[in-house]
């Protein structure tokens, strides 16, 4: 086998930041079967008394998920949060426009923090901005947070939750400047309703945080300009900005597929330069912090899903079946994502069970992991501290988007206590493994306590059979200078390595 050099160098007096671990939040939205037969499925032989699929809990009990948005996406915007408490039977079936399905209500707000609570996750609440507004955000906000004694906290309290759910983060709408989002505005419109309606939720309570929506894509007519007016419309009443992206191999081109982390590192430069841009015009000492509250691959389903018939209730829908190409370019863009971990302060990977997905379930039968699962399962858990200034060599190759993507991604983490680096890498060439070197710097290595691969697989074979997974890396060796490695070629890298 052929082999290049790489290395990564660490600077312990070089930080980029620290990580908040609710990067490694996910996302559930009522859309195909990411509720109905994903998450809940009451009469199923794993489901518990509250009709939650205990497969699947284990399994994301596994991604240590912190965050979970709820309930959209595209379906907040047409939601009306009162259909989804009180009695189920009392519960109204509806047309939800978003996804053109039938909505049953059967899983609602107090069934949705239950159900928190067996996967060890906080909300992330979204309101509807689409056909709602204030009205509708701060009676629901009264409704969660609220003690008691006002109209909404005593409904609460008649349908069973004494005390407040007391949830501390909300989404003000979804993809606002997106023609497909129901009550779709430009920016001014949008800017003064998330405004006003953080405003109004901020007087119930003053404790939570507030993520306005910026365009729904880098590629939208709108970036840019829709991040400057927002910003500038609701700046003292938010907290975050949001970002969402998505990557496709649609040309089956998997050197420029792997070399989309470099397109996702100018996006979050950008919003945060707009960020920044803005907060210097206003004067201000705040600086808005950014949420990519969706991201994942997603291009399997495309074709599959154009012909789906209407109205049907829990529909298979945008359920991409993921190789091992995808797993890698998620690694990346993990690594990328903690490159920004000084502004980029939560993240949901879209979404967290059969709707894009690292969880697939079979309603008749059992839960699964898909490729990407694995890499976001070693981040989430070992990517925890603060991220240190990346000093990476490795040779590039040229793609038809891209001049000069370097074959190494690589980022480490410095955990709290000062004892441990951790070290996250994707070797992108597709047939050269890399010698690769973690460089001590101001470290002083003491032994490798972790030495992991995923490598091996075709780039498109996928886990459905269940054989994936994360194998030992036998080759590291610790020498004076760091630690010696070899990356196998399309494979994603962990190592830990204890420092005196």
């Amino acid at each position: 086998m052929f082999h290049v050099k790489s290395s990564i160098t660490l600077d312990k007096y070089a930080p980029v930041g620290e990580i908040d671990e609710r990067i490694y939040g996910s996302f559930i939205e009522h859309l195909g079967r990411a509720v109905y037969t994903g998450i809940y499925q009451p009469g199923h032989p794993s489901a518990d008394e509250n009709g939650f699929r205990q497969d699947v809990i284990d399994l994301i009990n596994k991604l240590n998920v912190p965050i979970i948005r709820y309930p959209g996406g595209n379906f907040v915007s047409g939601f009306n949060w009162e259909d989804s408490v009180g009695p189920k039977d009392q519960r109204p079936r509806r047309l939800d426009l978003a996804w053109q399905t039938i909505e049953s209500n059967q899983f609602g707000l107090h069934e949705f923090m239950q159900w928190l609570g067996k996967v060890h996750a906080k909300p992330m609440m979204a309101v509807n901005l689409g056909t709602r507004g204030i009205d509708a955000a701060r009676n629901l906000i009264e409704y969660t947070n609220f003690p008691k004694g006002s109209y909404y906290s005593d409904m609460r309290r008649r349908n069973g939750a004494e005390q407040p759910f007391n949830i501390k983060t909300w989404c003000l709408g979804n993809e606002m400047d997106g023609p497909w989002q129901i009550g779709h505005k430009d920016a001014v419109a949008y800017g003064k309703l998330a405004n006003e309606t953080a405003h109004a939720m901020r007087i119930v309570d003053d404790s939570i945080e507030t993520v306005a929506c910026g365009s729904s894509g880098l590629t939208m007519p709108t970036f840019g300009s829709w991040e400057d007016t927002v910003l500038d419309l609701t700046y003292d009443n938010i907290d975050y900005l949001s970002l969402h992206r998505y990557y496709g191999n649609q040309d089956n081109d998997t050197p420029n597929f792997l070399a989309q982390s470099l397109d996702l590192d100018a996006f979050i430069s950008g919003v945060t330069a707009i960020c920044d841009a803005v907060k210097a015009r206003k004067h201000s000492q705040k600086t808005i912090n950014l949420s990519l509250d969706e991201w994942n691959v997603w291009y399997h389903s495309n074709n599959h899903d154009a012909h789906d018939e209407k109205w049907q209730e829990a529909p298979h829908k945008l359920e991409d079946i993921y190789n091992f190409e995808d797993a890698l370019l998620v690694g990346s863009m993990l690594i990328t994502m903690l490159h920004h971990a000084d502004r980029l302060k939560m993240a949901c990977l879209a979404q967290l069970v059969n709707v894009i997905a690292p969880i697939m379930t079979d309603e008749n039968g059992g839960a699964w992991a898909q490729s990407i699962f694995y890499p976001f399962m070693q981040v989430s858990t070992l990517g925890k501290g603060t991220v240190l200034t990346p000093i990476v060599h490795s040779e590039t190759y040229g793609t038809k988007e891209f001049d000069a993507v370097p074959f190494v991604d690589g980022v480490a983490v410095l955990n709290d206590a000062g004892d441990t680096v951790t070290v996250f890498a994707v070797n992108k060439s597709l047939d050269t493994a890399q010698d690769f070197t973690i460089a001590a710097g101001d470290f002083d290595f003491a032994s490798v306590a972790l030495s992991t691969q995923m490598a091996g697989y075709g780039l498109k074979e996928t886990n459905e059979d269940g054989h994936m997974g994360i194998t030992p890396n036998t080759t590291a060796r610790l020498a004076e200078d760091g630690v010696h490695v070899t990356l196998a070629p399309a494979s994603w890298n962990t190592f830990q390595i204890k420092v005196n």
